[in-house]
């Protein structure tokens, strides 16, 4: 392609998002409350825009070594770093290649992932969980040629690179300042970028982006073992990055919490890429442990959260209530408070606000089903707590729920230009399957074209999980089309209704529902393997309790679920474990293992 040609793509690339821009801005959907909304090309072309509009205010908070204050990086100088980079990628050979990276969250890994979608080749995130093995497999079936890795995983890639399986060529160590044998330090790849940026090399500079191939390369771990290569363009992001902020105020005040892996699409588009859109800054949490800690030092407003967290925050925070004997007194206070916050007075003691490190305004839950009366909870602290739902093929947001106009049952609103349906719904539930469309559905499974065509149908994108919609076009989750139980007279029973009732008891760390004939082989037995709160159940029971014991406790419970359950919902056998169930790398529980489901 030579420049008049390119230059004539991206002329209509543009005219394509400022008419995309202009449709926001001019949409009657009351809903949509943030309209100005800058219009973006690609990945590359955002970057350079928010640089130019925000260059001096900080995009990044780090810490150089652990225990140590965050400080600022801004955008000029994430620029700087990310065309030092990609210079130096290209003149070590790796333009059109595929880029791996492996770690932490972390600055080096962002502008890894920058230099890689911003002019060198496709950026290949790996999951950081992942056993030696699967891992070999995703590098070698994605062609990657160069990786990027944090210390910890330097074994691990070295011993990849040496079985000889890959076309791995280069390794780059990102906490590394100097060259050791076989592995190149990221400072020294650096000043490589930036000696040949010096001498006028500007093939990273002026690189061409193809807004509609893939760009982003990303495997998924399921639930039953198999795993996709997902191929996502720079088209499908910045469409999710235009269309999300429209639902809920983010802007260059903000300061993002990033603790949820980024090498999955729900932190990279939504955590990573988006507050650099909209001139935000993220702070990077060092690890589960401190998130406590770095969200007081840190001070964010925004904060992207799976349940487990933002249930642990809150469960946190009325035990120590409850401890201190200020139970009583809080709950009046946050009664008086849903009242008093809708003129901007808020009622909640510092104490509780400082939890979140004093100025959080939204907390995001997304990635599996959440109680909403957790979310209340957390609105009576004052800050708006929401679902959004999303999927890898998806870039990943279908829906989101607008911060003005928020359900806390819903998973989300359809964002504009994106449109969802169910697929065959049931007459008397309208539970059926849920499709999305629009312009962020990915361009299909890399190299697998019989699963992609099972999935992308009339433009449709078959989500594999089953919900509905309400009058006012809000999305609600039921569970996943290949969890559900067919009873033997023909019933659905959705394990994952039954896994949030279980979830409520306080006994209850997780569970997982099943169902399975019954002797005679005339009926299906609902079943749940329990993995028990240790503590809580030590509270009811003592110290020294047995499986049998808790068993007992569990049923008093459960049996005042079944009785507002209809008679083939009902769980008729439970497994108590205190052991952990097996998982995926994304943290959820392996369904078809039978060690999974006990006895």
């Amino acid at each position: 392609m030579n420049h008049k040609e390119y230059e004539s793509i991206k002329a209509k690339e543009w005219e394509y998002a400022l008419q995309r821009a202009e449709g926001i801005k001019n949409s009657k959907d009351p809903l949509i409350l943030y309209r100005d909304i800058r219009p973006i090309i690609d990945i590359k072309h955002m970057f350079e825009t928010s640089v130019e509009a925000f260059g001096n205010n900080i995009a990044f908070y780090v810490k150089d070594k652990p225990g140590t204050p965050y400080r600022g990086i801004t955008y000029q100088e994430a620029k700087a770093d990310t065309d030092a980079l990609g210079t130096a990628l290209i003149e070590m050979g790796f333009q059109g290649k595929r880029i791996g990276i492996i770690g932490e969250n972390s600055y080096q890994w962002s502008i890894a992932y920058l230099a890689a979608t911003c002019g060198v080749g496709v950026v290949v995130p790996l999951d950081k969980e992942l056993p030696i093995n699967e891992l070999e497999q995703f590098i070698r079936d994605g062609e990657v040629e160069c990786i990027f890795f944090g210390k910890k995983f330097e074994a691990t890639i070295k011993e990849i690179k040496d079985r000889g399986n890959t076309k791995l060529s280069a390794l780059i160590n990102m906490e590394a300042d100097e060259d050791v044998e076989g592995v190149h330090a990221l400072t020294k790849v650096l000043d490589l970028g930036k000696q040949s940026l010096a001498a006028g090399d500007r093939r990273f500079l002026d690189a061409i982006i193809d807004r509609d191939s893939m760009g982003i390369l990303l495997f998924t771990s399921g639930t039953t073992g198999v795993s996709k290569g997902v191929m996502l363009s720079h088209g499908n992001i910045v469409e999710d990055l235009m269309a999300s902020p429209t639902l809920l105020k983010v802007s260059p005040d903000d300061i993002f919490f990033s603790v949820l892996p980024i090498h999955h699409t729900y932190e990279c588009t939504c955590g990573f890429l988006m507050p650099l859109f909209r001139g935000a800054a993220i702070a990077y949490c060092e690890g589960l442990k401190h998130i406590l800690k770095n969200l007081e030092e840190a001070k964010p407003t925004m904060f992207l959260c799976v349940p487990l967290i933002m249930e642990s925050i809150y469960k946190r925070i009325w035990s120590q209530a409850r401890k201190s004997g200020a139970e009583k007194k809080l709950k009046t206070v946050l009664k008086i408070n849903r009242v008093t916050k809708k003129i901007g007075v808020n009622l909640v003691p510092k104490k509780i606000t400082d939890v979140f490190g004093g100025r959080m305004r939204i907390m995001i839950c997304g990635g599996a089903a959440i109680d909403p009366a957790i979310l209340d909870g957390i609105c009576d602290f004052g800050i708006t707590c929401l679902q959004g739902y999303g999927l890898t093929e998806c870039a990943p947001i279908c829906a989101l729920n607008p911060d003005k106009a928020y359900k806390s049952s819903s998973a989300g609103y359809i964002p504009p230009g994106f449109d969802m349906k169910i697929d065959n719904p049931d007459p008397e539930t309208g539970i059926g399957e849920i499709c999305a469309k629009g312009p962020n559905i990915m361009l299909g499974y890399y190299k697998n074209e019989e699963a992609t065509n099972e999935v992308l149908k009339d433009g449709w994108f078959h989500t594999g999980d089953l919900g509905y919609m309400d009058a006012d076009r809000y999305v609600y989750i039921t569970g996943r089309k290949k969890n559900v139980i067919i009873t033997k007279n023909g019933k659905n029973v959705y394990p994952e209704e039954l896994e949030f009732n279980l979830g409520k008891i306080p006994y209850v760390a997780e569970s997982m529902v099943w169902g399975k004939d019954s002797e005679a082989g005339d009926d299906t037995v609902i079943c749940a393997s329990i993995k028990i709160d240790e503590e809580e159940v030590k509270q009811a029971l003592g110290e020294n309790f047995t499986d049998e014991q808790a068993k007992e406790l569990l049923w008093k419970e459960i049996d005042a679920i079944n009785e507002a359950q209809p008679f083939y919902k009902r769980i008729k056998k439970i497994d108590v474990r205190r052991t952990d169930f097996e998982k995926t790398t994304g943290k959820k529980i392996k369904r078809f293992v039978e060690a999974n489901k006990g006895q």
